[in-house]
């Protein structure tokens, strides 16, 4: 495992790591809201790393990357773009698979924008979101979210810690075992409440991103997902022409830890091969 400190959009330090072999293809890993590059731990620890460049980093504001508390560090969609591309540019990643969870689906539509698709060989969507507004509360994000948010972005330190335990359960249909859910939190409290009310305040279409897309796009997506509801994952298949969907049965919003044999064999196949019909 090597670490990195990336230099992102407006300066901020990004904390990155990666593992397996520098010179194999490489894969991109962008966490969710209120996450850090440890929810990705059943993929890095996995034989991915035997056959691909495996990289994730800490968003601006979570884990250990540079967390101001000012909201101009997090409203322009042209920041989260400059993270994603300095972290391809300074590490030489060539044309990563972008693999994005939740919120990551938002910054991969700000990235793929500003900088365009030269540089991505293809996107796993996994139980991602594209549109924040006040229409898709209720329809495309869902109750796993909503009915914690208020104590999540609050700075009452025993409301908070109650919101994020809610807040983690819901993220799966089945309980993760203690010593992942434990952790889970831990990260989870590691990202300043402020950050997370700030993420928020944005209004986001990424329609007309979507719906230009010429690169490969699989989607990853739980059935019983209460955080961002599978209407969004039929919304975002609708519009990528070409996309391929993997719906998990008797799953939440994190597939790639109530799953990961299933989704590290399917991504394995789509990073390796860039054959959607392999899946």
């Amino acid at each position: 495992m090597k670490v990195h400190t990336v230099t992102g959009g407006a300066g901020l330090r990004l904390h990155v790591r990666e593992w397996g072999r520098e010179d194999a293809p490489s894969i991109l890993f962008i966490h969710g809201w209120s996450q850090n590059h440890l929810c990705w731990k059943n993929q890095y620890e996995s034989t991915l790393a035997e056959d691909f460049r495996l990289v994730a980093l800490d968003l601006r504001g979570h884990g250990m990357s540079d967390a101001p508390l000012e909201a101009e560090y997090y409203n322009e969609p042209q920041l989260w773009a400059d993270d994603i591309a300095a972290v391809i540019d300074q590490l030489n990643l060539g044309k990563p698979v972008l693999v994005g969870w939740s919120y990551a689906g938002f910054i991969i539509c700000d990235y793929l924008r500003a900088h365009g698709t030269a540089h991505v060989a293809g996107i796993n969507f996994v139980g991602a979101a594209t549109t924040l507004n006040k229409a898709a509360l209720g329809t495309l994000i869902g109750p796993g979210f909503l009915d914690h948010v208020i104590g999540a972005t609050s700075d009452d330190l025993p409301g908070n810690i109650a919101a994020i335990r809610n807040f983690v359960r819901a993220c799966t249909y089945s309980q993760l075992p203690s010593e992942i859910f434990e952790t889970a939190i831990c990260w989870n409290m590691a990202v300043p409440a402020k950050v997370r009310a700030v993420l928020l305040a944005r209004e986001i279409d990424s329609d007309d991103v979507l719906t230009a897309l010429a690169v490969p796009v699989l989607v990853t997506h739980g059935q019983e997902d209460t955080v961002v509801l599978p209407a969004m994952g039929r919304h975002l298949l609708a519009l990528c022409p070409g996309a391929t969907a993997s719906w998990y049965a008797a799953t939440g919003h994190a597939p790639f830890l109530e799953n990961p044999g299933r989704f590290n064999n399917e991504l394995y196949r789509f990073a390796h091969h860039g054959d959607l019909r392999s899946i």
